[in-house]
């Protein structure tokens, strides 16, 4: 992983607690660990991108007001430890709207491509759904990673992968394609696989 610059997150489930169509800012809340481990992943060099299916929007369950001001206590939370997201795209639509941009779909990658030049080479995937692996790899990623945080431990269930035994895993070579090439407790697991060695 040496030549990857580029950390592209999901947002509930992976950075903040999941919740329900998460719509107000009093909710926000960090999982434990993360804003040590994004600190820690941006003093080693790598750019950080938020990346988030929002279809309570299209549902009408919330606004784009709201998703903004979720979003702005997000950043608040992590201004103390000088974290920053180099970019934020969300998907506001439904699964029924047939877009190109809700993951697993790569239209968030386009944009991130034509905006910020980023390379799937130098750029990987992580988060709590099989939906972020399935983004990751149809945009050629160098890598994908699955977190057992929020959705990602009954995922990993679901898809019948084993959970790690220790705090992250990666998949060998006879593993099915359409498995993330590393599993890890949390964000804080991911960031020690990553920065390993």
């Amino acid at each position: 992983m040496h030549d990857v610059h580029n950390i592209l997150l999901d947002r509930d489930g992976t950075v903040i607690r999941e919740r329900h169509y998460l719509s107000s800012p009093e909710q926000v809340e960090l999982l434990p660990g993360v804003a040590r481990s994004l600190q820690r992943l941006s003093l080693a060099g790598f750019h950080l991108f938020l990346l988030s299916n929002q279809s309570g929007i299209g549902r009408g369950y919330f606004t784009e007001s709201d998703r903004k001001m979720v979003d702005r206590r997000l950043e608040s939370l992590l201004v103390p430890y000088r974290v920053a997201f180099r970019g934020k795209l969300h998907c506001p639509h439904t699964p029924r709207d047939g877009c190109t941009c809700r993951k697993p779909r790569t239209g968030m990658w386009s944009v991130l491509q034509r905006e910020f030049g980023l390379r799937a080479e130098q750029s990987l995937m992580v988060g709590d759904k099989m939906s972020d692996v399935g983004f990751g790899k149809n945009a050629g990623l160098a890598a994908t990673v699955l977190l057992l945080t929020g959705h990602g431990a009954d995922e990993a269930r679901d898809w019948g992968i084993p959970e790690p035994s220790g705090p992250w895993r990666e998949e060998g070579e006879s593993r099915p394609g359409e498995w993330p090439d590393v599993i890890a407790r949390d964000l804080d697991a991911f960031r020690a696989w990553l920065l390993r060695g």
